[in-house]
């Protein structure tokens, strides 16, 4: 019975120290699922109902250059942040709203972008992120 204990305890730090990657903005951590190939960045959030609000999306570009987001298929209202290769928040498209028709408007960043955040709406506004705001990474 303590061995089984002690296995249980073990698995449950072991769970806690590789939480995956997260990201830091406003002073606030968020648990993130990586874009970082072509095919995830294709589907990104798409199809889903909810997002846990400690939770996002991080896309990660090889290069910094403008980028363009839509919301077709996307079910959940988010906000996309644009981030420069300094992590610096550079462009933000708040409370971007789901797609519910065939052609969707495109959401651009002002200037290129190498990292894009996605949280659920709202979020940027109830931290108090602004442009110039850094955006501190945990990809572990």
């Amino acid at each position: 019975m303590r061995f089984l204990f002690c296995v249980l305890i073990f698995t449950t730090f072991s769970a806690c120290a590789s939480g995956g990657p997260t990201v830091e903005i406003g002073g606030k951590t968020f648990k993130v699922e990586l874009a970082d190939t072509r095919q995830k960045q294709a589907l990104g959030l798409m199809f889903r109902d909810s997002m846990p609000a400690d939770q996002g999306m991080l896309f990660i570009f090889p290069n910094e250059a403008p980028r363009s987001f839509w919301m077709k298929n996307t079910r959940i209202s988010l906000d996309i942040m644009y981030f420069d290769k300094h992590l610096k928040l550079v462009s933000i498209s708040a409370d971007t709203p789901p797609c519910r028709v065939s052609r969707c408007p495109s959401y651009p960043s002002v200037v290129p972008a190498k990292y894009v955040l996605e949280l659920n709406a709202g979020t940027a506004s109830a931290l108090g992120v602004g442009l110039g705001d850094s955006l501190v990474l945990d990809l572990d």
